[in-house]
This record gives C-alpha cells, sequence and structure tokens, in this order.
C-alpha cells in the first residue's frame, strides 16, 4: 500500500499529543500518527523494501557496536517554553543513554513519547511522502540538536548525512544542518565517528 499521508493542521489550543491519540483510537488499523511543524499526519502504510532497508540499516550500526540503535520508539521535541514542537515516529536511530527512570517518567507522562535529547543520530528512510523527511522532518530534527541525520531519499535514489545543526532564531522552521554528505544509492555513505560507513545497495531493488 502506498496512499499518501493523511494531513490535519493542528489547532494551537489543541494539545497536539492528545490529538494525535484520539486519531490512533478512532483508525480502524494500528497507526502511529506524528506531529511536525503544526501539522498531524499518518504516514503512508510501509512497503517490505522500506522497511526491510530501514532495518538493514540498523543492523549495521548494531554490529558495529552501537548497542543503542533501535526502531519504533516515539519522541518529543519542545520550543523553549516547554510547549510541543514534535511528535516524530524515526524509522531507526542511536541513543546517546539507555533509557532512565527520569526518561520513563517523561514517557508516561507523556502518553508514550520519550524526550527526543535522548537521540544521539537519527535515520529516515523516504516512502511516498518523500517531502516530509526532506523538508519538515530535515528542519525538526536540527531545531532538536539531534548531531545526525541519516537520510535515505528513495525518491532521488540518494543517500545522505547531515551534521552540525543550527537553529538561527526562535523559528524551528529555519533549523538546518550546516554539514552533508550525498552519494547516490548502491554507494557506501560515510559517517562521523563513532559511526560506520554504511551499505546502501539494498535500496537499489526498490
Amino acid at each position: 500500500m502506498s496512499a499518501e499521508p493523511i494531513m490535519e493542521p493542528v489547532m494551537t489550543q489543541v494539545d497536539p499529543i492528545d490529538l494525535l491519540s484520539a486519531i490512533e483510537e478512532a483508525a480502524p488499523m494500528p497507526i502511529r500518527p506524528e506531529y511536525v511543524e503544526g501539522t498531524a499526519f499518518v504516514p503512508p502504510q510501509p512497503n517490505h523494501h522500506h522497511n526491510n532497508g530501514a532495518f538493514l540499516l540498523a543492523v549495521q550500526f548494531f554490529t558495529a557496536g552501537l548497542s543503542l540503535t533501535g526502531m519504533g520508539n516515539g519522541y518529543r521535541a519542545t520550543h523553549k517554553d516547554g510547549r510541543t514542537m514534535a511528535l516524530i515516529v524515526p524509522d531507526f536511530y542511536v541513543l546517546h543513554r539507555e533509557p532512565t527512570e527520569l526518561d520513563e517518567s517523561y514517557r508516561k507522562a507523556n502518553k508514550g513519547w520519550y524526550p527526543i535529547d535522548m537521540i544521539a543520530l537519527v535515520g529516515e528512510v523516504t516512502s511516498t511522502n518523500h517531502e516530509t523527511d526532506t523538508g519538515p522532518k530535515f528542519r525538526t530534527y536540527a531545531a532538536a540538536g539531534i548531531p545526525v541525520y541519516v537520510l535515505v531519499d528513495r525518491h532521488s535514489k540518494t543517500a545522505h548525512c547531515y551534521t552540525d545543526p543550527v537553529l538561527p532564531g526562535d523559528d524551528p522552521t529555519e533549523a538546518y544542518y550546516a554539514t552533508g554528505t550525498k552519494v547516490a544509492l548502491g554507494e557506501p555513505l560515510p559517517l562521523p565517528a563513532p559511526y560506520p560507513t554504511v551499505r546502501t545497495e539494498p535500496f537499489l531493488s526498490d
């Protein structure tokens, strides 16, 4: 299934966490909606190549000794005043730390969303909504200060490593990564230490 994402602007007085919970409860099948740049959306159902590729990328980090590599958890980013800025479920990630009791308390208080400052490296593999990963999520991860963003863009058939996040003011939509490396799918993608150079050829079969 490759349906377009379902998107809904969020009224400012509505807590995005509550809105996403309502969307999950109303859905006829299990989903994990996200919230980025003022919009709640349900990502399109990923196909086998997407999920298998993301898994193979995560395995490369794990086998390189990065035991805090994971998939499936959701993370909350906040504005400086504590309001929810984003609620995101990355395709894969590497954490700075094991979740502490404080992290678990935060997750319970925020209905299943961990604090995004746990993430050292975040990764996305594009689906039919590739503009989300290359635009809003790119800016959101930079605004949250995540040091490394790995992006496999199946639409442009390229892989990217972004580093050095910059938030020039108070507007998260102006955030960006100052440094980027780009390779064609099939070529190895170099990453900064302590991360491995990752193989991208699993995506050539798309």
